[in-house]
């Protein structure tokens, strides 16, 4: 986890920050993200991340900030703004691309219908002299000024905004050069009788003459970049397609049970505690626990999990589900923004929104790369003309220097890999939290794992109960399992369950206190009840007689995990549990091994347990008995080796662990603590989907790699031709389009990710 991440959500715990989400619209560039990033940061207490690729700001700023004011820097930096409220309403812009979207499609098939008359009577006549006729210019001009006055008022519009705050962007270079191409030609016609077609750079402009118009460049950019931000809009949105599917997988109404009726009201009137029903082929309404009722819950579309989960009453479900099998009775047990398909809703939404750091270098060079591409086609006019060439030829020389150069793939070349990568991460049940996490999934070399919940299904049942003489079964398990019952940990669960079948009734339980590694204790019946680990034991000052201490150790040649129990001066019995070996575990070892890393089984189990289940999933280091902090400790010496580890939990004794860890992973039914703490969330609890999480974020690393090398190559390459004349703006400006096209449909390739490590999706 960065430092970054860990102080964030530390400032978010105690309350020091706030959030806040604000669409901003109008940017067409890098350097407009770049751009309204430094205006907010600005501001006093704000720490602003703003994507290019979403059009979204993430604001954190101390309580006395006033949101209103960060729309306002927003605006006055020359751009639309407005606050999102919360991820549902993250998905209501969608109707404002859409009609961003029509309205390029509109000045694209304008300027398409225009351009190609104009490119082809340029070409016609520039190779037969004999086919002008007069007035020929000013029907080119008439056809033109559509192309360059209405279809490329986009460009022209946002150039102007950017002038008036001192800014520029893409839309400077754009709009300066169709203009300079427009004002040439017009001036050429004015002022010179003799004019010849310019067919780009033109056959004229080729032999020196002065008299060329430029109509056919104007519109030809504004053709070719009209087509290209077209293109590039709708993959945009296609990119985001995977997080729209997520926010719009929930029901919209429900059939409730209340007061003794049964009425359907909407999702959003829903509260926890209401009992609602499932019909075969709905879709589960929110997170809930089944109270009557059995049937098979298609989860494929929450956690990528392909096979149905049979649920009886008492099963916890998640909303999302498609109920496939029978009619069920459900109670709400998490509504709204506290469900599971909202929080991970909300982590892909907080990831898509990050910045890696290749990405935070690209903003700064395209920040300065504007302003540095004009004083370059200034440069590069005045090279041309003090070297004696015409000016129509330097004129074209420095149109193309502005069109060739537009920043758009730096932009997203980032931010769609992530867009797209963490949408199928999403459908796949892996939630990947930012691009700090691809990051550190491709160093990542070792894995820690732990043995219950991971390796294991984490489900333990009771399988042995030895006494003491003088103690009855039924008094070991009532004290033991009065005081189990007020913890969360598996073992206690498998205590407090057995005991609860077998008794009934537990006694209460006052003073409970946990100690995570070793166990718990608390006060039953006026007795000081310790159960866990002989170490809790000697804390307590509690014994353990030797024949205690010899069926501990029979047992756990058994590979049953054995805790004690005691009161008054001594071990009063000891509890075996045991858990069952994931089916999946064998070949998620091996799938991990084939990409590289090393697993280590670090676990607060004992010793001989702990070698049993390595020994089956095919693991040689172990580290057992590591308490909470000896977990932290065992990370810490594997780190001090040169190794980059990735650590994986569910519980909140894991929490420090995937802090400490370089890339964490949680399971996403554990706990907040170790959800927050984590890098990657996983979906659901099977080994197999940490190698697919692993492989699919080093796939969208090497997407976002790609996407880099390609846009820092075109510019570098591109530039230098323009310059020195070998690019004419026609082909300048359909390489600028063809550049961003190509960066985005490269990041959207990940769409048809299917993981191969794991093999289970």
């Amino acid at each position: 986890m960065t430092a970054d991440a860990a102080a964030e959500v530390a400032a978010d715990q105690v309350g020091e920050l706030r959030q806040y989400e604000i669409l901003v619209g109008g940017m067409t560039c890098a350097a407009c993200a770049a751009r309204v990033e430094r205006r907010l940061n600005k501001l006093d207490a704000v720490q602003a991340t703003v994507n290019y690729a979403t059009e979204r700001a993430r604001v954190l700023c101390r309580d006395g900030v006033d949101p209103r004011t960060l729309v306002e820097q927003v605006e006055r930096a020359g751009y639309t703004a407005r606050r999102i409220d919360d991820v549902a309403a993250a998905g209501d812009d969608d109707s404002d691309h859409e009609r961003r979207v029509a309205d390029l499609r509109r000045r694209l098939a304008v300027a398409a219908v225009l351009a190609v008359p104009i490119c082809d009577m340029s070409l016609a006549l520039s190779l037969f002299g004999e086919l002008r006729f007069p007035g020929w210019q000013w029907v080119l001009l008439v056809l033109a000024a559509p192309v360059v006055a209405w279809c490329a008022l986009p460009f022209h519009r946002a150039a102007l905004a950017g002038a008036r705050h001192g800014a520029a962007s893409m839309d400077t270079l754009v709009s300066v050069g169709i203009l300079a191409a427009s004002v040439w030609s017009l001036w050429v016609m004015i002022a010179d009788r003799d004019v010849t077609p310019g067919l780009g750079q033109g056959l004229s402009v080729l032999s020196g003459s002065d008299h060329a118009l430029y109509l056919d460049v104007a519109a030809g950019v504004t053709t070719f970049l009209l087509a290209g931000r077209y293109f590039e809009a709708r993959a945009k949105r296609s990119a985001g397609s995977a997080l729209r599917a997520l926010l719009a997988m929930g029901a919209k109404d429900v059939e409730v049970l209340r007061d003794g009726e049964v009425r359907r009201i909407p999702v959003s009137q829903l509260e926890v505690g209401d009992t609602f029903t499932l019909r075969p082929g709905e879709i589960v309404a929110t997170d809930a626990v089944v109270i009557d009722g059995s049937s098979a819950l298609d989860l494929s579309m929450v956690t990528g999990e392909p096979v149905p989960q049979e649920v009886v009453p008492g099963t916890a479900v998640v909303g999302g589900a498609v109920n496939s099998g029978g009619r069920l009775v459900l109670r709400a047990t998490r509504v709204g923004a506290d469900t599971q398909l909202a929080r991970m809703a909300r982590l892909v939404q907080r990831a898509q929104e990050g910045k890696a750091g290749a990405q935070r270098l690209a903003d700064r060079v395209a920040g300065v790369f504007v302003p540095a591409v004009l004083a370059l086609a200034v440069l590069t006019l005045i090279g041309w003309l003090l070297t004696g060439h015409p000016v129509g030829l330097a004129v074209t020389a420095a149109v193309s220097v502005l069109v060739v150069a537009c920043p758009c793939a730096l932009g997203l070349a980032t931010p769609t890999a992530v867009l797209v990568g963490t949408g199928r991460g999403a459908q796949l049940g892996v939630f990947i939290k930012g691009p700090h996490a691809l990051e550190a999934t491709r160093a990542v070399d070792t894995i820690v794992l732990d043995k219950t919940g991971t390796l294991t299904e984490g489900r333990m049942r009771l399988v042995d109960v030895r006494t003491a003489p003088g103690v009855t079964r039924s008094r070991l398990l009532a004290m033991a399992g009065a005081v189990e019952a007020a913890s969360e940990h598996p073992i206690a669960a498998a205590v407090t369950t057995a005991a609860t079948a077998e008794l009934g009734t537990l006694p209460a339980v006052t003073e409970f206190a946990a100690q995570p590694g070793l166990g718990a204790h608390g006060l039953v019946d006026g007795e000081r009840v310790v159960v866990g680990r002989a170490k809790q034991f000697a804390e307590h000052g509690l014994r353990v007689p030797e024949d205690m201490e010899a069926a501990r150790d029979e047992l756990e040649t058994r590979g049953v995990t054995v805790v004690l129990v005691g009161w008054g001066d001594a071990a009063q019995g000891l509890l075996a549990v045991a858990d069952t070996l994931r089916s999946t575990s064998v070949a998620a070892v091996a799938a991990l091994r084939r990409l590289g890393l090393h697993p280590v089984l670090v676990t607060g189990d004992n010793a001989r347990t702990a070698a049993t289940v390595a020994a089956e999933v095919g693991i040689d280091d172990v580290v057992a008995e590591a308490l909470p902090e000896g977990k932290v400790e065992v990370i810490r010496k594997l780190q001090e080796q040169g190794r980059s580890v990735a650590v994986v939990g569910d519980g909140v004794n894991d929490a420090a662990a995937l802090a400490a860890a370089d890339l964490g992973m949680a399971v996403g039914d554990g706990t907040d603590a170790a959800i927050e703490a984590a890098d990657i969330v996983l979906g659901r609890e099977d080994l197999l989907v940490v190698a697919d999480a692993v492989e699919l974020a080093r796939r969208t690393h090497r997407t976002i790699r790609g996407n880099l090398w390609w846009a820092f190559g075109y510019n570098t390459a591109a530039l230098p031709l323009a310059v020195v004349g070998l690019v004419s703006p026609l082909i300048a400006a359909a390489a600028m389009a063809l550049s961003s096209v190509f960066v985005v449909s490269h990041s959207l390739r990940l769409r048809h990710f299917r993981p191969t490590a794991g093999g289970t999706l």
